[in-house]
C-alpha cells in the first residue's frame, strides 16, 4: 500500500494515458499496424518501461528528500517511516534494471539504439536530479521539465519509425501545411514543448511550496535565491508565455477549429486561472493549489489526441 503511494500512481497513469492515447491516435490516422501499432507488444513495453523509470525516479527523489520532507510534507513521508531506506534503494535499482532490460529489447526489435540511450539517460538524470540537481538554481527545474517533455516525443519517434513510408489518412488535424511527412514529429514536439513549459512553471511553484524544507538541505532553488515574490512573477511570466504562444500558433499556422482543440483551450483557461492565483497567492496552501491546477492543465493538453481519436470515430 505504502509502496504504491511512493511511486505516485496518478502521475504514472497520466504518463500511460498520454502515450497510449497518442499511439491510438496515430493508428487511427495511419493504416493499422499489427506488429508495431498501439496494441502491439513493443509499444506496450515502451509504455511500461517509461512508467517504470518514472516510478524509480519518484522513489529516488523521496529517498534523497527525507530531511526536507520532514518539514515540507511530514504527513506524506513514507521512506524512513513505513518503508526502510535500504528497501527503497533496492526497489529503485530493481525497477530500473527491468526498464533497462526492456530498452535493450526495444532497441533490438526496433533496430535503433535511441531507446537504450533515452532510458539510460533518463535513469541517470533522475538520479542526478534527486541527489543534487534539484538543489541547484533553476537547473534541476529545467532537467525534470525536459524529461516530462520526452514522454510524447518518444512516442513520436516510435511511430515515425513504424510509419516512415506512409502518410496520415486524414482531412483534419493537419495543423501545418505539408506536415504529412513528419506529422508524428510535429505533433509530439508540440505537445512536448507545451509540457516542458508548463512543468517548468510547476517545478518553480513546487519550490515555493517547499521553501522551508529546502533550506534545511541546503538548496539553492529559485525562491530561496530570489525570494517568493520574484519567483511568483517568473512563474506567472512562463505561464503567460505558453498561453500567448499556443494561441498565436493556433491562429496563424493551422486549420484547427476551436472544437477540435477544445481540451487545449480548457487547459489554457486553467493556466490563466493559475496566473491570477499566483499573483494573489500568499501561503503554502495557495502554492499547493496552483501546483495541482497546473498538473490538471498539463493533463488536458497531453490527452488531446485521445479527444481527437473520439472525434474521428464519431465524425
Amino acid at each position: 500500500m505504502y509502496f504504491f503511494k511512493l511511486i505516485r500512481p496518478l502521475n504514472l497513469s497520466i504518463i500511460a494515458l498520454t502515450m497510449y492515447g497518442l499511439g491510438v491516435f496515430f493508428e487511427t490516422i495511419y493504416s493499422k499496424n499489427e506488429l508495431f501499432g498501439a496494441e502491439s507488444l513493443p509499444f506496450r513495453l515502451l509504455i511500461f518501461s517509461t512508467i517504470l523509470i518514472a516510478a524509480g525516479g519518484n522513489i529516488i527523489n523521496d529517498y534523497f528528500d527525507i530531511k526536507a520532507d520532514r518539514v515540507n510534507k511530514p504527513e506524506r513521508q513514507i521512506i524512513g517511516v513505513y518503508i526502510k531506506r535500504r528497501s527503497a534503494i533496492v526497489s529503485h535499482w530493481v525497477i530500473n534494471f527491468v526498464a533497462f532490460s526492456i530498452a535493450m529489447y526495444l532497441s533490438w526489435v526496433m533496430e535503433s539504439f535511441l531507446y537504450l540511450f533515452i532510458h539510460l539517460f533518463s535513469i541517470n538524470v533522475l538520479w542526478y536530479y534527486s541527489m543534487k540537481g534539484k538543489r541547484q538554481f533553476l537547473f534541476g527545474n529545467i532537467l525534470i521539465a525536459a524529461l516530462t517533455a520526452l514522454v510524447p516525443v518518444l512516442v513520436g519517434f516510435y511511430f515515425h519509425q513504424v510509419y516512415a513510408n506512409e502518410f496520415p489518412q486524414m482531412d483534419q488535424f493537419s495543423f501545418l501545411l505539408n506536415s504529412e511527412i513528419h506529422y508524428t514529429y510535429y505533433l509530439t514536439i508540440g505537445l512536448g514543448s507545451f509540457a516542458f513549459i508548463l512543468n517548468l512553471a510547476r517545478e518553480i511553484v513546487k519550490d515555493m511550496e517547499d521553501v522551508e524544507g529546502d533550506k534545511k538541505l541546503p538548496a539553492k532553488t529559485l525562491p530561496i535565491i530570489l525570494g517568493l515574490q520574484k519567483s511568483k512573477y517568473i512563474s506567472a511570466a512562463i505561464l503567460s508565455g505558453v498561453s500567448i504562444c499556443t494561441l498565436y500558433i493556433w491562429l496563424t499556422t493551422n486549420n484547427l477549429t476551436a472544437m477540435e482543440i477544445f481540451p487545449v483551450l480548457i487547459s489554457l483557461l486553467i493556466v490563466v486561472l493559475c496566473i491570477v492565483f499566483l499573483i494573489l497567492s500568499k501561503s503554502k496552501k495557495d502554492f499547493k493549489r496552483i501546483n495541482a491546477l497546473i498538473k490538471i492543465a498539463m493533463a488536458f493538453g497531453l490527452l488531446t489526441p485521445i479527444y481527437w481519436t473520439i472525434l474521428l470515430h464519431y465524425a
